[in-house]
């Protein structure tokens, strides 16, 4: 694997940072869950930047710049659907979706849903009216329709893994967020970050996304090289390990925020309620476990181990 992004992926996604950050970051986001016509730029923004047109299932360069993009759309609190559009089929975006439990994150946008499992089974969704709850403020719940044409299981890999990217832009943002307030907040004629707990905990948290950082990449890299079992066992184990992550860093960045951590007035509160979504579907990090652990016995998940 070579961990170096190729340079045109690089430009990509610093000019599609460039261009998104015009439209306000988490600040956008928070004024958004109020008025949801305030999202239509953001859909706008990044089809100009031809997001959507990126040839992820057949050009593994355009799958990085893919992986680049909601990575950025992760550190901004984008409010749209980056990783549902960008794997949509015949013009309908692509949920991953607990067939139970049936709810899709910015379901209340118009245009075609298709919700399939991890499994690949596929069904039209029919999106109910959004109800404005405070974690998961976009989350809307929805009907299974129609059966469709089974999802390839490398679709379903894809979505698991970029919306992996984009859990990792948002600690990193968050944590980025908690650094500058530690290195400026004084108590006892300090910064906080002066004392040895705050800076064991933001090293630990740092470390945490840095190994999330790396997996990353070698899980994307292996979706164009490994055999077909294994990309499905990369995948889970990529998603698992980036929830996990998260859980870890943002309750560190709670904890060092104190109660600021948990008010709108701090973007770590935006965040942390924004990627919610991301941290429980299409299933919990137990279930994906368990999912995981039959790929395990097979073989399927290569370790440095035998």
């Amino acid at each position: 694997m070579n961990p170096t992004l190729p340079a045109d992926v690089t430009e990509f996604a610093a000019a599609a940072r460039r261009r998104l950050e015009r439209l306000g970051g988490p600040d956008l986001a928070l004024r958004a869950e109020r008025d949801r016509g305030l999202r239509d730029p953001v859909g706008a923004a990044l089809g100009e930047l031809g997001g959507f047109e990126l040839e992820v299932r057949t050009d593994p360069d355009q799958f990085l710049a893919a992986t680049q993009l909601c990575r950025v759309a992760g550190q901004l609190v984008l409010p749209w659907p980056v990783v549902e559009e960008i794997l949509s089929i015949d013009g309908a975006r692509l949920a991953l979706i607990e067939p139970n439990v049936m709810r899709i994150d910015h379901g209340d946008l118009s245009g075609e849903w298709l919700g399939c499992d991890l499994n690949g089974t596929a069904y039209r969704l029919q999106p109910d009216e959004p109800k404005h709850a405070k974690l998961g403020p976009f989350l809307v719940s929805a009907q299974l329709g129609d059966r469709a044409a089974d999802v390839d299981a490398d679709d379903v890999a894809r979505h698991l893994v970029l919306g992996s990217w984009r859990i990792l832009g948002g600690v990193e943002a968050a944590l980025g967020q908690v650094v500058e307030h530690v290195s400026v907040r004084k108590q006892f004629g300090q910064p906080l970050a002066e004392f040895q707990t705050v800076r064991f905990a933001v090293a630990d948290a740092s470390v945490a996304i840095r190994g999330l950082d790396e997996l990353a990449k070698f899980t994307s890299w292996r979706l164009s090289d490994a055999p077909a079992a294994r990309r499905q066992a990369d995948a889970v184990g990529l998603r698992l390990f980036a929830v996990e992550t998260a859980i870890q860093v943002l309750r560190s960045c709670h904890q060092l925020l104190g109660a600021v951590g948990f008010c709108d007035e701090h973007d770590v509160s935006v965040f942390d309620r924004h990627l919610q979504p991301l941290l429980r579907l299409p299933m919990s990090s137990e279930r994906l476990a368990m999912r995981l652990a039959p790929a395990v016995r097979r073989g399927d998940l290569e370790t440095l181990f035998t």
